[in-house]
């Protein structure tokens, strides 16, 4: 059996602690892998490995490990501050600083250098403490020059050559940052967090009264005996609070108005209108009536719901939302990837290049070691060679660069999934960025997928529409052949074969058997009823092999004019007459479809296996660019894999996720809509709108799009402060407090400016009526 050890990781404020966790827990005994997802701060190590040892590691590199029962609670943003001044880090870099601003309080005291000498002492050890004592943990495990040993060497350079008030001050500066951007990372996973409490921690269940005192002692109803244990034949059931995790599918709990939503379950008694924007992004309350399923986290509206429990805690619909989405966000785009590789080289490079900055010029120039005389007494240009080198150390440290790509990441993710949005991954991220076709499936992606008998004619044209709104209009021609068609149109699996069944229940007609059925692919059905052989099948089919009335089949090209699918019924080698169903669009279908294209999305396509005209109808309902029809789900496929020949790798397609696999995979970014917390969507999709409508997909798409603008602009701004300090540092021009102020401020910018993307979360899709 595999093991595994997981565990919380505390005091993680860069991209590059993940890396370095990840080397060091690696190298340790019986360690078949170590995983670190910095965005979660969870590490998972695989292997019979000795946990203590793990401990001890991490301990040793100067992170923490949290209780596992307080590992994934939400924290208020007090909260978060507490845990900040506790850490003792951040004790020694506030008591470090105190020393620091005295220090420059008592230069303007007269004689007071030697005070503020050891005033600067000490606030430099305090606030170097950490730094070297984490640096030298990582140097000893073989994780090389970090950026507590760049820091380090820095401060201790300065020290050396006198720079007592920049020495201290750059390693307490330091410290600060990693402090500060600690905690705007932390706001970052607690958004991840704060999903979980979605679902209320507990639930009102009903319980029959067992072992009841007050009853015990009585004769039975029945006159079987004397009551002394069990369910309690007169009390009845009775209201019990219990937690969530007692609770096993099939109990029965309650509901009442305004209360979450505890568990996914089936509705058996009430009716109200519920909230499910937490979990599907819909910003209108949606009706739900016996036998609908409801999810935890959703809010009841105005009515008391009895609901059978469907699925247990741990794998209702939200928490598999949250264990998809913290995957999600391990996952590297192929930007970070890059990111990392070039921090790999990078870092050792600069340090390379400070060693030869120190030596070089003054061994072959005759260049000033240290600082010259003239700009020690405030006079003369640059600072010595030494000094740049140190200077260079301190821009060499890559927090900038190796944090701008995931903390924009586990954002927008993060701001997609509190609109019922699910992306996998920062790739698919990245992707849905850059998405400028998009195919869409017809049956219920575009269309509501619940078609409806709309008409049915004999061939003798004895009967209209008009009977489907008046059951009184009889018509026997039409009920026999509505019957014959439900008979074998139950044991097929097409989408419309359920429409044919329930309208024939809904008339109460007579089920009929159907003997040796048989689907005709992508053509109809056939079996024998009574003795008949019945087939049902599309227009094509039964007008090729039997010619029939003109008006008749004017009829039916009127219907499928209208959008309208056609289904025509023949008895042995007679044609008997046709039915017609409409599977109208959704009513955001139009509206999601008018905002894409205002985004810029340049091609809309159809794919459907439905007849052209109707699909031809339904395309310019919705100002469709292109209709694609009478496809098997093979041609869908190809199709898609045209258009990715076509227009390249900008390519999505939207289905709903269980018959459109293959196509969903051949595009670029697959896209499953109305998924209600299904399984197979979930797992086969690279996005997921959890919504039954189309509404949240422009808002994804240019969720996607921001992501990708914010990333590069991080990465960019990153860069060129890096090569602007490298420059002046060269040049002499830049010092040491200045370069750890670039960096830190760097840092924490590009952090910042990835949590924006947090607030997109805060806005519905587009707007309907």
């Amino acid at each position: 059996m595999d093991q595994k050890l997981q565990l919380h990781i505390t005091n993680m404020d860069c991209a590059d602690c993940a890396l370095k966790l990840e080397k060091a827990v690696a190298r340790l005994d019986n360690v078949d892998f170590c995983r670190v997802n910095f965005t979660t701060a969870k590490m998972e190590v695989g292997g019979p490995v000795d946990q203590a040892a793990v401990v001890k590691q991490i301990q040793a590199l100067g992170y923490g490990i949290a209780a596992p029962d307080a590992a994934d609670v939400p924290r208020s943003r007090s909260q978060q501050w507490l845990d900040l001044l506790r850490q003792p880090r951040n004790t020694f870099t506030l008591i470090g600083a105190m020393f620091i601003l005295l220090a420059f309080g008592a230069q303007w005291l007269p004689g007071s250098e030697l005070i503020s000498f050891i005033l600067f002492l000490v606030g430099g050890l305090f606030g170097l403490y950490f730094p070297a004592k984490t640096g030298w943990a990582a140097f000893r495990s073989g994780q090389g020059l970090d950026m507590n040993v760049l820091m380090t060497l820095a401060a201790i350079g300065a020290f050396a050559i006198g720079e007592y008030s920049e020495a201290a001050t750059v390693i307490v500066l330091f410290s600060l940052g990693e402090a500060l951007e600690g905690y705007t990372m932390e706001r970052t996973r607690n958004s991840i967090r704060s999903l979980t409490r979605l679902a209320p921690p507990e639930a009102t269940v009903l319980r029959p009264c067992l072992d009841c005192e007050d009853c015990r002692g009585r004769e039975l109803p029945d006159g079987s005996g004397i009551y002394q244990s069990g369910p309690c034949p007169w009390c009845g059931e009775h209201e019990q609070v219990v937690p969530v995790e007692s609770l096993a599918v099939g109990d029965r709990i309650i509901v009442k108005p305004g209360e979450r939503i505890p568990m996914d379950g089936r509705i058996l008694n009430g009716h109200a209108a519920v909230n499910q924007a937490p979990i599907t992004g819909e910003s209108i309350p949606v009706e739900k009536h016996p036998n609908d399923e409801v999810f935890a986290g959703t809010i009841n509206g105005d009515g008391l719901l009895e609901i059978e429990v469907t699925r247990l805690a741990a794998d209702n619909t939200l928490s598999h939302l949250i264990y998809l989405v913290e995957a999600a966000q391990s996952q590297k785009t192929p930007t970070q990837r890059f990111v990392n590789e070039f921090a790999r080289i990078y870092t050792p490079v600069v340090v390379i290049g400070a060693v030869l900055v120190a030596t070089l010029p003054p061994l072959l120039f005759g260049q000033p070691f240290f600082d010259p005389p003239a700009l020690a007494n405030g006079a003369g240009e640059g600072h010595g060679w030494l000094y740049r080198a140190l200077t260079l150390l301190v821009i060499a440290c890559p927090c900038a660069l190796v944090i701008a790509t995931p903390v924009a990441v586990v954002s927008a993710i993060s701001a997609a999934a509190r609109r019922g949005v699910l992306i996998k991954g920062g790739a698919f991220l990245e992707a849905l960025g850059r998405v400028k076709v998009v195919a869409f499936d017809k049956t219920g992606t575009l269309t509501q997928g619940k078609p409806e008998l709309v008409n049915l004619a004999c061939l003798d044209n004895c009967c209209t529409e008009a009977r489907l709104r008046d059951p009184s209009v009889a018509c026997n021609h039409c009920d026999d052949m509505l019957a014959q068609a439900a008979a074998v149109e139950r044991y097929s699996t097409h989408p419309l074969a359920q429409t044919i069944t329930l309208a024939a229940e809904a008339r109460a007609l007579p089920q009929l058997q159907a003997r040796q059925v048989k689907n005709l692919p992508g053509q109809g059905v056939q079996g024998r009823v009574n003795g008949q052989l019945v087939t049902v099948g599309s227009h094509a089919l039964l007008h090729t092999d039997q010619a029939h009335a003109a008006e008749f089949c004017q009829r039916i090209a009127e219907a499928e004019a209208n959008g309208h699918t056609t289904m025509l019924i023949r008895q042995n080698d007679a044609l008997a007459g046709y039915l017609a169903v409409s599977d109208p669009p959704r009513h955001t279908s139009q509206s999601a479809i008018a905002a894409l294209k205002q985004l810029g999305i340049t091609h809309t396509v159809m794919l459907t296996g439905d007849n052209p005209t109707v699909a031809r109808a339904i395309g310019q309902q919705l100002d469709l660019d292109e209709v694609r029809a009478g496809l098997m789900p093979e041609d869908k496929v190809t199709v898609v894999r045209q258009l990715v020949n076509e227009y390249g790798d900008n390519v999505a397609m939207v289905g709903d996720g269980v018959n459109d696999t293959p196509a969903l995979a051949a595009a670029r970014v697959g896209i499953a809509m109305g998924a209600g917390g299904t399984a197979q969507a979930l797992e086969t999709a690279d996005v997921v709108l959890m919504a039954n409508d189309l509404s949240q997909l422009p808002a994804a798409i240019q969720l996607g799009r921001r992501a990708t603008r914010t990333i590069s602009f991080n990465i960019w701004f990153a860069l060129i402060i890096k090569a602007i300090f490298l420059v002046t540092a060269l040049l002499g021009i830049a010092t040491l407090w200045m370069a750890v102020f670039a960096d830190m401020g760097a840092s924490l910018l590009v952090t910042l400016n990835g949590m924006r993307l947090l607030r997109s979360g805060n806005h519905r899709g587009i707007k309907h009526r």
